[in-house]
């Protein structure tokens, strides 16, 4: 027993169990039905009937499980071992008809307010985004109106796809019209590439959404990123949502509408570390489409995008908001000359333009 509660049954010892041997749940977790109670639940939603472009994230539950294999307990950035100090359990699939966009919406509103309704909090693996909407329902349910912080290359706020007002470019409207969503508390991060109309913008910025573009990530720095967005949530419940494709094709191609100049996996990982504290109610990870993936790259990424949310989720659990270690004194270096040896100007005001002090309707460019 761990504070009158009982001892979290974790993964085999890899040092003892082959980590191929029965891999058949997210990190060889066991699953909910073998354990009393979970403090988080993975759950996949195996979907995607919402996708506009390349099909296949139906099955990314499974394709990201069979990649996390190499996830082992303790997060030593956190300084927390999500995996054996709190109940993670693999909860399966929740059942969807992919010939039937209405009645799926229905089945995992249901089985996200059965899995919260348990006390858990969820990392849902899916599946396109059209998955988002009924659990921000559920969690909204539980909650109240969340703070989201969506990590994607689009801004998923859009109106109608094809006549249909779900897909997976929609959600976050949906949501917003709903009244599930905090507005004054909302956040992408990663947005990038072409737009459909400068319109757009402006009405993602009216449901309430400011904007990290992804183009600003090297000027911002990784904690320039954290700090607007840990300002942007404040206090409140936060969603976490992450579509895979917020990184670069080159650290996920396995995915349905992949966009050039992306996050790197280093990049995303750390900004979801700057969470650590927030009170993460539930999260997200998907778009994962194995049939584009090359030797598991994408599953890894999505993987460990997962592993991240789980350890802040847990952090919050445990009352801590941890300090990453400090980075040793050999790696603190003398700024870099203003050109570098080939001649070329680096990244500075001379070297190419800054972020705009003034961007589109949304942004959070620093004043």
């Amino acid at each position: 027993m761990i504070n009158g509660r009982p001892t979290p049954v974790g993964p085999p010892d890899a040092t003892h169990s082959p980590r191929y041997v029965n891999a058949t749940t997210f990190a060889r977790l066991p699953r909910l039905d073998q354990v009393p109670r979970a403090d988080i639940a993975v759950v996949g939603v195996p979907f995607d009937s919402g996708v506009t472009y390349r099909p296949g994230a139906r099955f990314g539950p499974n394709h990201v499980r069979q990649s996390s294999m190499l996830l082992r307990p303790y997060h030593h950035m956190l300084d927390l071992a999500p995996l054996t100090e709190f109940q993670i359990a693999d909860a399966g699939d929740i059942p969807v008809n992919p010939f039937d966009m209405a009645e799926t919406i229905e089945s995992i509103t249901q089985g996200a307010r059965d899995l919260l309704a348990t006390g858990a909090r969820l990392m849902t693996i899916g599946g396109d985004h059209s998955i988002a909407f009924p659990l921000l329902r559920a969690v909204a349910e539980k909650h109240g109106p969340v703070a989201v912080v969506h990590f994607d290359a689009h801004l998923d706020t859009w109106d109608i796809d094809f006549g249909q007002c779900h897909s997976h470019g929609t959600p976050f409207r949906r949501a917003a019209e709903a009244g599930y969503l905090d507005r004054d508390h909302c956040l992408h991060i990663g947005i990038r590439g072409p737009q459909f109309d400068k319109a757009d913008l402006t009405a993602d910025a009216d449901l309430g959404f400011e904007i990290v573009y992804g183009e600003w990530i090297d000027d911002l720095g990784i904690d320039g990123v954290v700090e607007r967005m840990r300002a942007r949530l404040g206090d409140r419940p936060v969603y976490v949502s992450v579509d895979i494709d917020v990184l670069d094709p080159a650290f996920a191609p396995g995915t349905g509408t992949p966009e050039c100049g992306g996050l790197s996996s280093r990049e995303l990982l750390a900004i979801l570390r700057g969470m650590a504290g927030l009170n993460v109610v539930s999260a997200d990870l998907v778009e994962v489409a194995p049939a584009y993936d090359h030797a598991e790259i994408t599953g890894m990424a999505g993987a460990r995008v997962s592993y991240e949310l789980i350890s802040v989720m847990a952090a919050h659990l445990a009352g801590i908001a941890p300090t990453p270690p400090a980075e040793p004194a050999m790696r603190v270096a003398t700024p870099p000359p203003a050109v570098t040896a080939q001649g070329r100007p680096r990244n500075t005001a001379q070297g190419r333009p800054r972020i705009p002090t003034q961007g589109p309707p949304g942004d959070l460019a620093p004043a």
